[in-house]
């Protein structure tokens, strides 16, 4: 790390406690001027995204039930159902952003950003949950068929669920994506198959219209066969997220940015991971062999400035130099290699 990130630290510690809840406060960055994804922003940004689209859920949740209760539809029950459990979902997230925003300590050095993936996993067990529910639901309509009420009110209902879920899951995966959230872009896919289940919903309607008695309870199965498959879709992406998988497009950017910078000769290992919403990069970039320290720190400063600028909400680098190997010289990290994993 560069000497400006130590005595960033070193100010930061000797500063009064009114300075440092400042600077907590404070949205800043690394001398970029149009980064705007900083941690504090991005949080924020989450946040509203969650009390908006709780807020429409809930409404949208609520509706639907007045019109279960009237019409005793287990199609619409099992997507108000699903609406319901779509909109606390907010909780977790919103537990993991708050969470993200503290400060590192001595114990989590990395911070909290973790309960972000935590929340994701949250958000999978209860789009689990709510397709268990609504099967159950189905079958038990479909061995003892009854009766579906009011059943133009229950289309209306169900166009009410489709505009509701549809908007909220667009919101929900553009800030995801902006702010680099995969339990908001989860949750984002969670709330449009809800509102494709709220369309056949509205299919179940006018089968029982035409007189078919079995049409709402086939419904509600092929609902929680739709719930099946985002509920793949969202694990496959905070699986991913949980073991630090990377679009390999963000390291090939990092790689062109690190072999632009003047003086770095090579790039060895690179690796990025997210923690939370923001990324974190580990690289090592050969060197001028004969350069001195500070030299070879001037460089490394130069490679760690140049991936902040490239690689979208990055916010930390560890840039390690090495010297360019001399051909017959001895590895200088052969001392480390009994430390190897194997």
């Amino acid at each position: 790390m560069s000497d400006r990130h130590h005595r960033h630290e070193h100010e930061h510690r000797r500063a009064s406690p009114l300075h440092r809840l400042t600077h907590l406060l404070t949205p800043h960055s690394h001398g970029t001027a149009d980064r705007l994804d900083s941690a504090l922003e991005s949080s924020a940004r989450g946040m509203r995204a969650l009390w908006v689209s709780l807020a429409v859920l809930g409404v949208t949740a609520l509706a639907q039930a007045a019109v279960v209760v009237a019409s005793g539809s287990v199609a619409l029950l099992g997507d108000t159902v699903h609406n319901a459990a779509d909109a606390l979902t907010a909780v977790p997230l919103g537990i993991a952003f708050v969470l993200g925003r503290r400060a590192a300590t001595r114990r989590f050095t990395y911070g909290y950003g973790r309960a972000e993936d935590l929340a994701g996993i949250a958000i999978v067990l209860t789009i689990a949950a709510s397709a268990a529910f609504a099967g159950w639901t189905a079958l038990d309509r479909l061995l003892d068929p009854r009766p579906v009420a009011h059943v133009p009110v229950v289309a209306v209902a169900a166009l009410v669920g489709f505009a509701g879920n549809e908007w909220v899951a667009r919101y929900r995966i553009r800030v995801g994506r902006d702010i680099g959230s995969a339990a908001l872009v989860a949750d984002g896919l969670h709330a449009r198959t809800d509102g494709f289940t709220s369309l056949a919903v509205l299919l179940g309607a006018g089968g029982s219209a035409l007189g078919w008695r079995y049409a709402d309870p086939v419904v509600g199965l092929a609902i929680t066969a739709a719930i099946a498959f985002v509920l793949r879709d969202a694990a496959r992406e905070v699986f991913r997220r949980v073991m630090d998988a990377v679009d390999p497009a963000l390291v090939d950017r990092a790689e062109r940015a690190l072999t632009a910078v003047p003086g770095v000769r090579g790039v060895g290992e690179l690796r990025l991971r997210w923690i939370g919403h923001r990324l974190r990069a580990e690289v090592a970039v050969v060197v001028d062999g004969e350069a001195t320290v500070r030299e070879a720190h001037r460089v490394a400063v130069e490679a760690e400035h140049a991936l902040l600028h490239a690689v979208p909400r990055l916010t930390a680098a560890l840039v390690h130099a090495d010297p360019e190997p001399v051909p017959g010289a001895a590895d200088p990290h052969l001392a480390l290699a009994h430390h190897a994993v194997r």
